[in-house]
């Protein structure tokens, strides 16, 4: 799970950090009301969406030449801006051409100037089994970037999830940073805020780009990015009060209220598996083949009819969607039993596209002949390779 920008540095607020005043609006009126809460001096206000490259980004159809973070100086330009802002979509390199409504902006004092900018992270590295600070002394630009180009760049501090970031450790990075003197106490007490947000949060992703030095000599989180565990949402209510559901595809969010994993891709070939790792090599045999998945969607080991029913709406639901592969193996979930929740689904549902059907494990045959002895126009297949070149010849 995502959360917007002013969400994260409130987080960060709470855990120590020291983050620039700032105020959430909704309206060109309220954009106005909080220039002159914040002092009637230069301020910049920031898109909330669920999305990165905002300040390269464009409002489409707005005829305007700013991105979803401008710097206004006067109360009148603080409307015109924010009016722009809410009224047209943003589009930028994550959103798609279609781009994302932005329904609420940050209004941040920017009295002060940024002299210098530097980014800190945790994420979990796998291959260590362990959450990482991550550090690197240019800021302010895609961290993935400079680690293309100059992996070198990027500092890494293993923190051990049962004791936190220690002390120590966040001192050597501050330094290592760069920073000195009473900036670096300033710039140790942020990056302990975010590991500590990161673990007593469970968090999946968490970071500050840019953590910024002031003409005046604070240290600020200017800009924060985090995202959840969906998994233990369960533990922090807080955290899930959060979610801002019209920034989310509304297909996902409707398989997740019928107990689907569900993820939208870019293809063609719509997908409905049992278990996660079967749904990935069915994607990558599609793709091996000549073709592109729609989708991820894993129905689980024990999907009821209502389940299979929902899962197909949703996939039909997708109009680039040409053909559906159907690829389960009955372990938990009996072969006839699935072929029986296929059937129904297919009369209710009512299919407009091909649909090839896959089946394996337990009852195996005889959930095949109730497919073929359906009078359905379902296409069968007896293995994982004939059902993807079928369904890949069915899309074209």
């Amino acid at each position: 799970m995502k959360i917007h920008e002013y969400q994260a540095k409130e987080l960060l607020a709470r855990a120590g950090a020291k983050i620039p005043r700032g105020i959430v609006v909704s309206s060109a009126a309220e954009a106005q009301q909080a220039f002159d809460q914040l002092g009637g001096k230069p301020v910049v206000i920031k898109a909330q969406v669920h999305a990165g490259g905002r300040g390269k980004g464009r409002f489409k159809d707005s005829g305007k030449d700013f991105g979803g973070v401008k710097f206004v100086t006067n109360r009148a330009d603080a409307a015109a801006v924010a009016e722009v802002m809410l009224r047209y979509p943003l589009v930028t390199a994550q959103t798609g051409e279609a781009g994302q409504k932005v329904s609420k902006l940050l209004v941040v004092e920017a009295s002060a100037q940024i002299v210098r900018e530097v980014y800190v992270g945790m994420v979990l590295d796998r291959g260590l089994g362990a959450p990482v600070l991550m550090a690197c002394a240019e800021g302010g630009v895609e961290i993935e970037e400079v680690a293309a180009r100059s992996p070198e760049k990027i500092l890494k501090t293993v923190v051990e999830p049962g004791f936190g970031l220690q002390p120590f450790q966040a001192r050597r990075i501050a330094y290592d940073l760069g920073f000195t003197g009473g900036q670096a106490a300033q710039a140790e007490a942020i990056i302990t805020a975010l590991a500590q947000v990161y673990l007593d949060k469970d968090c999946s992703l968490a970071e500050i780009n840019p953590l910024a030095v002031m003409d005046n000599g604070e240290v600020l989180a200017v800009d924060a990015k985090m995202t959840f565990d969906d998994n233990a949402l369960f533990r922090h209510p807080d955290i899930a009060a959060l979610r801002d559901e019209a920034e989310e595809d509304p297909a996902e969010l409707r398989a997740g209220r019928a107990g689907l994993s569900f993820i939208r891709l870019n293809g063609n070939i719509g997908c409905l598996v049992n278990g996660a790792g079967l749904a990935m090599a069915t994607m990558d045999i599609i793709k091996y083949h000549g073709g592109e998945p729609a989708n991820f969607l894993d129905v689980g080991g024990g999907a009821n009819k209502e389940q299979v029913t929902e899962a197909f709406r949703i996939l039909l639901g997708d109009p680039r969607v040409k053909a559906v592969l159907v690829n389960i193996f009955g372990g938990i979930m009996q072969c006839d039993i699935i072929a029986g929740a296929i059937l129904a689904a297919f009369k209710e549902v009512g299919f407009h596209v091909p649909l090839v059907v896959r089946l394996e494990g337990t009852n195996v045959e005889l959930g095949r002949k109730m497919l073929a002895e359906s009078g359905q126009n379902i296409t069968t297949a007896n293995g994982l390779t004939e059902a993807a070149k079928k369904v890949v010849a069915a899309a074209k």
